[in-house]
């Protein structure tokens, strides 16, 4: 099975923390060229520094906020390789009931998630046509087949973003370009504890109680780690994935009820 990624370039996003840094990490020790994005200038060049570079790889970082289209729109242009690979990964919306959002939280997180996601991929899909290989992969959640309670804004952008992933893997199936989605369940980052924190406070429960409570509903019995999920989205990104393609795949323990 052919998993490794030499002479391929990949850009990852959100790749400072969590699963975007993991799997950054994953895709150098596989043999890519990798390109991180994020706001954090100095972490940004922290990752870069301890990526793999053992199969003569060259990896490089570009600091951009995802708040600002504009800014990716003209830092993207400043980018002359060709990218096999693109990661896209954004930190989720904030929680709450969808009846106390606000319209410009839905638009904030419209834009942060989908529309940068659409920028992106415009950017790197004509390089990949040429080249004849592709992979987007899209962390999103388990949220996409069934609603998490108390992420209204956050169930619904990333049922959006699903929906633009599958419409774009009919599109570029011809081309060599396999379009798919990650979806972890609970997983042991920065976002789950702020979950847990905003669950404790709101339910007047220690945060211990509420992991024990989420972890009765994995099958597992555990959280997920970040390496776990990268290790997913690798072997997506890999010429073994070449026949995978406009899925929405669990990284979960097993968590969502449905098929």
């Amino acid at each position: 099975m052919e998993i490794t990624l030499n002479n391929k370039n990949a850009v990852v996003c959100g790749s400072t923390q969590g699963i975007g840094k993991a799997t950054a990490i994953e895709l150098a020790l596989m043999g890519a060229n990798v390109t991180l994005i994020a706001r954090d200038k100095n972490k940004l060049a922290s990752v870069v520094s301890n990526l793999d570079t053992k199969q003569g790889q060259s990896h490089s970082y570009l600091c951009v906020d995802f708040s600002n289209t504009d800014e990716l729109r003209t830092k993207l242009k400043s980018i002359n390789e060709t990218y096999h690979i693109l990661i896209n990964n954004t930190g989720g919306p904030a929680g709450g009931p969808i009846t106390e959002a606000n319209t410009e939280s839905f638009e904030n997180a419209f834009k942060m998630h989908l529309i940068n996601n659409q920028i992106l991929a415009q950017s790197v899909i004509p390089g990949m046509i040429k080249e004849g290989y592709g992979r987007i992969v899209n962390i999103i959640s388990t949220s996409v087949k069934a609603p998490i309670a108390g992420l209204g804004v956050s169930n619904t952008i990333r049922a959006a973003v699903a929906n633009w992933a599958k419409t774009l893997s009919l599109e570029l199936g011809e081309h060599g370009i396999t379009v798919n989605n990650i979806l972890p369940g609970f997983t042991n980052t920065n976002r789950l504890k702020s979950i847990i924190a905003k669950k404790s406070e709101k339910q007047g429960i220690s945060e211990n109680e509420v992991i024990k409570t989420m972890m009765k509903s994995i099958p597992a019995n555990r959280f997920g780690e970040a390496k776990e999920t990268a290790n997913a989205v690798a072997f997506l990104c890999s010429p073994a994935a070449s026949y995978i393609n406009g899925i929405n795949l669990p990284v979960d323990g097993g968590r969502t009820a449905s098929l």
